[in-house]
């Protein structure tokens, strides 16, 4: 019996490692085809040396950083109120945070032009500088569900209120509590929080299309349209990013296990 499910689970394993490398694997060996006949990276060489790629990459960059900070401004003080001070209103809470999941990011682009447009009481749209905050604060209700879960599991893991009454006890304000002692204590999770944060932004379209800004996102879409190798090194590229997240998540978390032990 056991011998059974064992090989059960690895014939599972297999055949979900195959569905995901298989084509990624043919995307790879295809990006690397540019030079006929030979396998090599010239279309890597041209993505990297495109300057709107450079361009748009920075952009995105600077606003997936810009998307982090605000998201970490507005949950860890609010996951970390609900959780001190308010436990009854977390269903209410966490169904908000959800609510980024259902409503198409389409629906909420739309919303954001017809509020702030030009003629309106906070005309955001009519300035470079204006549509660049909406454009991180759009990003930040989209990377919110990832985050708030993020950072709400790791104050489960800390006595919240026994640590903010000792701190109480020694003279120190709410600003300090959270900056010293939550923040700290919660770092893995933030840092979760911000590389699935950054890799959303990153590989986000919709909001920076319509609204018109020189994203990673856009970029990747306009170079498909008239490029036969590019898009698949972009492909490749964006895909080993959101990896290279992933992988920095795992890493943060066995620091921090690795940290606490030696404790």
């Amino acid at each position: 019996m056991n011998l059974w499910v064992r090989i059960t689970g690895w014939l599972a394993f297999v055949l979900a490692a195959g569905y995901m490398l298989v084509p990624l694997f043919g995307m790879t060996e295809f990006s690397l085809k540019a030079r006929r006949g030979v396998y090599s990276l010239d279309a890597y060489a041209r993505v990297i040396g495109d300057t709107e790629f450079q361009a748009t990459f920075g952009y995105s960059v600077t606003l997936a950083l810009a998307t982090i900070v605000l998201g970490v401004l507005i949950v860890v003080p609010t996951a970390f109120w609900v959780r001190l001070k308010m436990p009854w209103a977390r269903p209410f809470v966490e169904f908000l945070t959800l609510l980024p999941l259902v409503i198409p990011a389409i629906v909420l682009v739309f919303g954001y032009i017809r509020l702030y447009n030009t003629s309106s009481f906070l005309p955001l749209t009519g300035s470079a500088a204006g549509t660049n905050l909406l454009l991180a604060l759009g990003y930040t209700v989209l990377a919110l569900p990832y985050m708030y879960r993020a950072i709400d599991t790791g104050l489960r893991t800390i006595d919240v209120p026994t640590l903010t009454e000792a701190a109480q006890s020694l003279g120190a304000g709410w600003v300090t509590i959270l900056w010293r002692i939550v923040l700290p204590n919660v770092m893995v999770a933030v840092l979760s929080g911000a590389f699935l944060t950054f890799a959303i932004v990153i590989g986000e379209y919709t909001l920076a299309a319509l609204l018109d800004r020189p994203a990673f996102g856009p970029y990747l879409q306009r170079i498909g349209t008239n490029k036969p190798y590019e898009p698949f090194a972009l492909s490749v590229i964006s895909f080993a990013i959101t990896w290279a997240c992933m992988g920095l998540i795992q890493l943060a978390t066995r620091l921090s296990k690795h940290t606490k032990a030696q404790r």
